[in-house]
């Protein structure tokens, strides 16, 4: 398997169907106490944030078998957000892992929420709150523009829709 880095363009169709994907399983976590899911998801999400969605068991199985039967046609998005986006669920996953190692059960059941409430926004309303901290620490000079520069261009999203609508070559999928 050939594991590439996070791309800077992703399909978001395929980012919110990844999204639905840990949705089903942080409500299966949450809703059955079954906190054993949160370092499968910790697994999947520090795959996919350190070495892109080719590493990923969700990512994978999203463009094998879900995305080619989704009919909407791609729509790119910048991916540094997402993979910022896609750390965070590494940080809350991670987090709850230990805490239920612990044996603590409160703390779990907190980040449980927010691992239903995060890809939820995601997957049902295409609102990435990763994203929207992503351009806020831009904003801030946190993350430097460098790090994204089709966020830090817009126009260069409206390029790449013109290109690939006359048939050009548009990037990589999530």
């Amino acid at each position: 398997m050939r594991i590439s880095r996070f791309p800077n363009i992703v399909d978001d169709v395929t980012v919110r169907l990844i999204a639905g994907v840990i949705l089903v399983l942080a409500v299966v976590a949450l809703a059955a106490h079954q906190w054993w899911l949160y370092a499968v998801l910790a697994t999947d999400f520090v795959l996919r944030s350190g070495w892109g969605p080719s590493a990923s068991p969700v990512a994978i199985l999203v463009n094998r078998w879900i995305r080619p039967r989704v009919s909407a046609a791609p729509r790119y998005t910048a991916g540094p957000p997402k993979r910022f986006a896609a750390t965070v669920g590494a940080v809350f996953t991670l987090a709850a892992t230990i805490l239920w190692l612990a044996g603590t059960s409160l703390p779990v059941i907190l980040i449980g929420v927010v691992m239903v409430v995060f890809p939820a926004l995601e997957s049902l309303a295409g609102i990435c709150v990763g994203c929207i901290v992503f351009g806020w620490l831009m904003r801030l000079g946190l993350i430097p523009e460098s790090v994204c520069l089709e966020c830090a261009d817009i126009t260069r999203r409206a390029a790449q829709r013109q290109a690939a609508a006359a048939g050009a070559p548009a990037g990589s999928q999530a």
